[in-house]
């Protein structure tokens, strides 16, 4: 399995920081980016559109002033997600503004299209695309992705049902490009699995929230410290799509996790700011209903990007060790 040349040399650690709503901006990019694992966030989360050129501008400035005084340590790629959607009414000009600035790693996420995927290679960039079951998989690179994020079950936000081993297997019968797995990967012990499972990266998302630098609630930090995979929810009620959600977030807009009603696909609107509320209790996702993945439990402490990638890579070189020991 060979990645692309933008995938290669700089990683530290063979993460990509996944792009999550409301929580990743130009800081935890940056930071992310500057210890040694791709940064992403959803160009959705750059209001008013207008927005998006500035974060794009300030990630690129930083990374380069970086690099020039730290040229034995060079900051890894960034990358933008797009949410490709019919209800998301932004993405022509997202996509427009990601072409205009070269962005090199798009990720993809609610549907494939190919004059999107044609639109990044133009400029030499790469699309991964993310995908919960295997016919989403094959879909998604009959229509140019370059790559493919297997978002298996446990994983935050809209996660999928399959087991991380399931999905890995049945994708790699066939593929043999460029393959990140998502899904409780919070550990560096998890890290080393998802590449002994098939993949070539971790996809990592939930443990960031925790980060000085995420632009999250500080009350959404510390649930992700104080929760465990016990306190995750499965329910397609905020959003139409399945999702995994934190259990104190839902119980504070006063629902019952354990009985909580089922919604439409039709109703999403993701570019949309009044987008994305439930009709049951008024809440917005993501504002008010919280999503993470099932692997917070490794997550102890409110802590900057940095020091997450440091204790990851630690761990990581720890599970190396003890499997070739053992």
């Amino acid at each position: 399995m060979t990645l692309p040349p933008v995938l290669q040399d700089r990683l530290r650690l063979p993460v990509v920081a996944s792009p999550m709503f409301i929580v990743s901006g130009p800081d935890l990019v940056i930071n992310q980016c500057a210890a040694g694992i791709v940064g992403s966030f959803p160009s959705l989360n750059a209001r008013p559109q207008v927005v998006l050129r500035e974060w794009l501008i300030r990630i690129i400035d930083e990374l380069a002033k970086h690099d020039a005084t730290n040229p034995e340590t060079p900051s890894a790629p960034y990358a933008v997600n797009l949410i490709v959607h019919k209800s998301n009414d932004r993405l022509e000009e997202d996509l427009a503004t990601v072409v205009e600035f070269k962005v090199p790693i798009v990720i993809t996420s609610l549907g494939a299209r190919v004059d999107v995927n044609e639109a990044v290679h133009s400029y030499g960039g790469i699309v991964l695309h993310d995908v919960i079951n295997n016919t989403f998989a094959r879909k998604a690179v009959e229509k140019g992705a370059d790559g493919l994020i297997a978002v298996a079950a446990g994983a935050g936000g809209h996660a999928g049902m399959q087991s991380p081993f399931a999905l890995i297997q049945e994708i790699r019968a066939w593929f043999g490009g460029p393959l990140l797995l998502s899904g409780s990967i919070a550990h560096g012990r998890s890290v080393l699995a998802a590449q002994a499972a098939g993949a070539d990266l971790a996809y990592v998302g939930s443990a960031f929230i925790a980060s000085t630098e995420a632009t999250a609630d500080p009350r959404y930090k510390q649930m992700i410290v104080d929760s465990t995979a016990e306190d995750i929810i499965h329910s397609n009620l905020f959003t139409g799509i399945h999702g995994n959600y934190l259990r104190g977030s839902i119980e504070a807009v006063g629902l019952d996790p354990n009985d909580l009603a089922t919604s439409k696909p039709a109703s999403m609107n993701f570019a949309a700011d009044e987008s994305l509320t439930s009709a049951t209790s008024g809440a917005k996702a993501w504002r008010d209903i919280w999503g993470a993945g099932q692997g917070i439990g490794a997550v102890e402490k409110v802590t900057s990007a940095s020091e997450i990638v440091e204790r990851l890579s630690g761990e990581y070189a720890e599970a190396r060790t003890a499997l070739l020991q053992g």
